[in-house]
C-alpha cells in the first residue's frame, strides 16, 4: 500500500500535539489541512486513527500502534536530512523554542537578534508557555526553563544571567498612604498584586536574609495570569494599586525611573538563572546546534 508521507507526518503531528489546532501551531500549518490529511489517511487505511470530541483528540488503539512504529522512522528521516544540512557553509532550517514569557522578555531579547544576524538561513519560532510541557510533543526542538522544572533525561545548557533575584516594589504614592513594610510578614497587611499559573497554582512570595527563610501568601485587589498578565500587574503597581513581587530585571526600568520604589531589598531572594534544555537521546538538529554553540561562546547567551 502506497501512502502519502505528508499525510503520515500530519498524523504524527496531531498525535504528538494531542489536537489539530495544537498540531497546526507546532507545525506552522493549518488545522484544516491537518484534518484533511488525517481523513485521507484514515480512508486509505480503512481504520479510524483518532477518537474526536469537542474537547479532545485521542489516538485509537490502531492510532497508538501506528504512532509507535512511525515515530522512530520519522526521527531517523529528520536526522538524515540534518546530516546533509551539516555540509552547508551555514546551517539552515527552523529552530522552535518553547519558553516562559520571562525568558522571552529578559533573556532572548539580547540573544536572538545577533544570532539571526550570524545565521541568516535559520528561522526561529518562539512559543511562550508558563506550564511545563514536553517540548518534543509540542513540536519544539528545545525549551528554556529553570533548574527546578527540568526533567532528568534532558541536557541543560546555561543561558542568560546566572543569578537573578525576585524584587518587591510599589509606587511611592502607595507607600506614602499605607506605609513601608520593614519585614516580609508585614506584607500580609498590604494590598499585593499576585500572579497565578495556568495550572491554578499561586506560589507564595519567598524571602531570605542571613539564613532566615520567610514565605508569605498575601492578598490583594488583582490576580493576573503569570506571563501574559504581568505587564498589567506592573502598570497597576505604578498606578498605586499595591505591592508587586517579580523578577528584578523586569522591574528594573521602573525602579530606575522612580515610578516604583524598592521594598525589603535585603530580603530579596537569589536564584539560579535559566537553562536551554533538549533531549539527549536524539541527534541535535543543525539550527539547534548552532544556537547552543552561539550561547556557549564568550559573547553569547550567559553572563554573571
Amino acid at each position: 500500500m502506497k501512502v502519502n508521507l505528508e499525510d503520515l507526518n500530519a498524523f504524527v503531528v496531531v498525535a504528538r500535539a494531542k489536537g489539530f489546532r495544537e498540531g497546526a501551531r507546532a507545525s506552522a500549518g493549518s488545522a484544516s489541512a491537518l484534518s484533511e490529511a488525517v481523513r485521507r489517511l484514515e480512508a486509505q487505511l480503512g481504520v479510524r486513527l483518532f477518537n474526536r470530541t469537542t474537547r479532545s483528540v485521542v489516538p485509537t488503539e490502531a492510532g497508538q500502534g501506528l504512532l509507535a512504529r512511525l515515530s522512530p522512522a520519522l526521527n531517523e528521516m529528520e536526522a538524515a536530512l540534518d546530516v546533509v544540512n551539516g555540509f552547508r557553509d551555514k546551517p539552515a532550517g527552523t529552530l522552535r523554542l518553547n519558553v516562559p514569557v520571562s525568558a522571552a522578555r529578559l533573556v532572548l531579547g539580547r540573544i536572538v537578534p545577533p544570532f539571526l544576524a550570524a545565521y541568516p538561513d535559520i528561522q526561529m519560532e518562539i512559543f511562550t508557555e508558563e506550564s511545563f510541557v514536553d517540548v518534543i510533543a509540542a513540536g519544539c526542538d528545545a525549551g528554556i526553563r529553570y533548574d527546578e522544572r527540568l526533567e532528568q533525561d534532558m541536557i541543560a545548557v546555561p543561558i542568560g544571567p546566572r543569578v537573578q533575584r525576585f524584587a518587591t516594589a510599589a509606587s511611592p504614592a502607595y507607600l506614602d498612604r499605607h506605609g513601608r513594610p520593614q519585614h516580609p510578614r508585614e506584607l500580609l497587611g498590604h494590598a499585593c498584586l499576585r500572579g497565578r499559573f495556568s495550572s491554578g497554582s499561586m506560589p507564595p512570595w519567598e524571602f531570605e536574609r542571613n539564613g532566615e527563610m520567610v514565605r508569605v501568601d498575601p492578598t490583594g485587589p488583582l490576580i493576573v495570569q503569570a506571563g501574559g498578565g504581568i505587564d498589567l500587574a506592573i502598570e497597576a503597581a505604578v498606578a498605586g494599586s499595591g505591592i508587586i513581587y517579580l523578577f528584578e530585571d523586569w522591574l528594573r526600568p521602573h525602579l530606575d525611573s522612580g515610578a516604583l520604589e524598592p521594598l525589603l531589598a535585603p530580603w530579596w531572594m537569589h536564584f539560579s538563572g535559566p537553562f536551554l534544555y533538549y533531549p539527549g537521546r536524539r541527534l541535535v538538529p543543525a539550527p539547534l546546534r548552532a544556537f547552543i554553540d552561539f550561547i556557549k561562546a564568550p559573547a553569547g547567551g550567559h553572563s554573571r
